[in-house]
């Protein structure tokens, strides 16, 4: 089992180094840690092989593109949304070309969460406690949403690619 969780928001710097940053944390660096971990996962007798990035409903384009959603509202996170996107085009990369060794792999977007992402993420901005949203994670990591597998979950749901 492998849970990707790193992300980087809005880093310092031009928007030259902020999409560098941000596409090296949230896209780059998952890839590179699931490449580094795939011959051991193929080689474990392990029934739940799988793998999860942590992405975000803010890198669903359906999502951006649909004006009745909070994620069209969101403005000027640009590098943090487009490098998610890249990390669900991995997933899913991911998804089929893993799936002859046995491996499961999700796009998993645990919501809004209380956490040090952006100044935003607080309790009094909507966000909801980390132990709220890391339920859903265990439902997929103890295997209760592989039904799921190639959609790009959320906490009760999922949203468009």
């Amino acid at each position: 089992m492998l849970v990707n969780n790193a992300a980087v928001a809005i880093p310092p710097g031009s928007l030259s180094a902020q999409l560098n940053t941000a596409f090296a944390t949230n896209a780059t660096g998952p890839a590179v840690i699931a490449s580094t971990f795939l011959p051991l996962m193929i080689a474990s007798t392990h029934a739940n092989k799988r793998i999860i990035n942590i992405s975000s409903g803010a890198g669903s384009i359906g999502q951006r593109l649909n004006p009745s959603s909070q994620m069209y509202k969101m403005y000027g996170t640009w590098q943090y949304r487009a490098s998610k996107a890249a990390l669900s085009m991995l997933s899913a990369c991911m998804e089929v070309e893993y799936k002859e060794h046995g491996i499961r792999v999700f796009a998993f977007d645990p919501g809004f969460t209380v956490s040090n992402l952006s100044d935003h993420n607080k309790a009094e901005h909507g966000a909801r406690s980390a132990e709220a949203s890391v339920k859903p994670l265990v439902e997929l990591i103890e295997g209760s949403r592989d039904e799921e597998e190639g959609k790009l979950l959320h906490n009760s749901g999922f949203y468009p690619w």
